[in-house]
């Protein structure tokens, strides 16, 4: 059993590093942006608000993660309505 969790690990690892490979600088900026975008809305909501800047860093990681639940369930409900043929997009 153990033998057999080493090995789905070692070929997980193995896929994440071939895609890590292939898209390293598409991911090294995908991390740049997002630190950039916390610092920038922390920066905000600090200097708008007043609040103390760990309250501002705390919205600005929370927010964008709602905001991903958010449009992954609205996708969800939209994708569901257009297998129903609903969709009025030609």
């Amino acid at each position: 059993m153990l033998n057999w969790i080493k090995n789905i690990v070692n070929v997980f690892k193995k896929r994440i590093f071939l895609v890590y490979h292939a898209n390293s600088g598409s991911i090294l900026r995908t991390v740049i942006y997002t630190v950039g975008h916390f610092i920038i809305a922390a920066t905000c909501v600090w200097y708008f608000t007043g609040a103390s800047f760990f309250i501002a860093i705390t919205d600005a990681i929370v927010e964008p993660i709602i905001n991903g639940i958010w449009y992954y369930m609205l996708d969800r409900y939209w994708a569901s309505k257009d297998n129903l043929g609903l969709s009025k997009e030609a």
